[in-house]
C-alpha cells in the first residue's frame, strides 16, 4: 500500500510551447517532468556540478572564462558555477518560462537565489538549438544539460544538436580551444564519433558515480580552431 510520502505532490503544471512541464515534490525531492519524461530532481546533483568543473578543468590558464549553460533544470549547474569565482560571465539558456519562474519566485529559488543575484549571471529565455545558431556571443565553455543525453532527447528537435550540423553551431559559439561538455545518463560511443567527425579534438567521456543506479557521464571535447 502506498503511503502519502510515496505519492508525488504536483506543485505546478504548465503547457508551454514544447508541451507539458510539471514541478512536483516527492518526499524531500523536487522533480521536473517534461511531457511525462523525468528530467531531473534535487536528490543529488554531483554529476551536474561535475559538468561545470570538468569544463573549467579543460581550460587551464584562461582568466575568468565565460560559460554558456544549456538548461536551467533544478539549478545545480548554475549554482555551482556562480559559487566559483574563477568563472567570468555565466549565461544560462532555458526555453521553458515555467522553469525560470520556479527559480525566480517558486520552490526552486532556495537552490538558485544567490546565483541569480550574482552580477555575472544572465538568464536567456530561448531554445538552446536556436540560440547557438543565432547568437553573436562567444564563450570559452558550453555546458549542455537539456536532455537525458545525446541518445535520449526530451523533444525530437533537440536531436539535431547532437549531429554534425548542430555540433558545428556549438563550435561556432566557442572561442578557439573552447570546451564542449555534454551531460548524459549513459555513455554514447556514437556521439563520441560524431564529435570527432565534426572536428572536435581531445574527445573523451568521464563517468560520475551517483547515489542511485548506473553512473552518469560527461562527454568532453575541445573546439577546432
Amino acid at each position: 500500500m502506498l503511503t502519502r510520502y510515496d505519492i508525488p505532490d504536483v506543485l505546478d503544471r504548465r503547457e508551454g510551447p514544447h508541451g507539458e512541464v510539471v514541478l512536483r515534490r516527492h518526499g524531500e525531492r523536487l522533480e521536473i517532468i517534461a511531457n511525462g519524461c523525468f528530467l531531473m530532481d534535487t536528490s543529488d546533483g554531483r554529476s551536474e556540478r561535475r559538468l561545470v568543473d570538468a569544463a573549467l578543468d579543460a581550460l587551464p590558464g584562461r582568466d575568468r572564462p565565460d560559460v554558456l549553460i544549456g538548461g536551467l533544470g533544478v539549478g545545480f549547474s548554475l549554482a555551482h558555477a556562480a559559487a566559483d569565482p574563477r568563472w567570468g560571465r555565466i549565461t544560462v539558456v532555458e526555453r521553458e518560462h515555467a522553469i525560470v519562474e520556479w527559480h525566480r519566485d517558486g520552490p526552486l529559488a532556495v537552490l538558485s537565489a544567490r546565483a541569480l543575484s550574482d552580477p555575472r549571471t544572465e538568464i536567456v529565455e530561448a531554445d538552446l538549438v536556436a540560440h547557438v545558431n543565432e547568437t553573436s556571443d562567444t564563450y570559452d565553455a558550453l555546458c549542455l544539460d537539456i536532455d537525458n543525453g545525446p541518445d535520449w532527447t526530451v523533444t525530437d528537435g533537440n536531436g539535431n544538436l547532437y549531429r554534425e550540423a548542430g555540433l558545428a553551431s556549438c563550435a561556432r559559439v566557442l572561442r578557439p580551444g573552447g570546451v564542449l561538455a555534454v551531460w548524459s545518463a549513459q555513455p554514447s560511443p556514437e556521439f563520441e564519433e560524431t564529435l570527432r567527425n565534426a572536428g572536435f579534438q581531445q574527445v573523451r567521456t568521464e563517468e560520475i558515480p551517483v547515489a542511485r543506479g548506473v553512473p552518469d557521464v560527461v562527454h568532453l571535447a575541445i573546439s577546432p580552431g
